[in-house]
């Protein structure tokens, strides 16, 4: 099960990047994307456990300021991702060593939000003039996430 469906999917990169999304890419996107919360979450363990902790804590999760302002952007678009769908995807991931504080479960659709509308602005900043993004321009914003993130 995918982190966000399609229709959530489309609306939030026609939003926020002025980007339609072919229901084909879709799974791109969010496998990048699922990729990316796992990444966030495994760091976010290595902190817990370096701060003598067994429960992860959303200060564990490492979450620039550019990071947190595209939380905000991702909050101004005005779309809500469920919560279910994203804990149902780390449900087929191998488990975390602790759990998450429920601050930080609760958190995780905002977190969510950001990596997509993060991807989207990548994908616009790349190639101002896409529209329909090919899955060449996805794995290139996949890559570029990769090197900061």
């Amino acid at each position: 099960m995918a982190v966000v469906g399609f229709a959530k999917l489309e609306a939030l990169f026609r939003k926020a990047a002025s980007i339609d999304i072919d229901k084909n890419k879709a799974k791109e996107i969010t496998d990048i994307v699922e990729k990316k919360l796992y990444d966030l979450l495994l760091i976010g363990e290595r902190n817990a456990k370096y701060n003598g902790r067994e429960v992860i804590w959303e200060s564990d999760v490492p979450l620039t300021k550019g990071f947190l302002e595209s939380i905000q952007q991702f909050k101004n678009l005005e779309e809500e991702l469920p919560l279910q769908d994203i804990l149902n995807f780390l449900a087929t991931k191998p488990p975390l060593k602790y759990p998450l504080e429920a601050e930080l479960e609760q958190k995780l659709p905002e977190i969510v939000g950001a990596l997509l509308y993060i991807l989207a602005r990548i994908m616009k900043e790349v190639d101002p003039g896409v529209r329909k993004p090919s899955s060449e321009d996805i794995e290139r914003a996949g890559r570029i996430l990769d090197l900061t993130m």
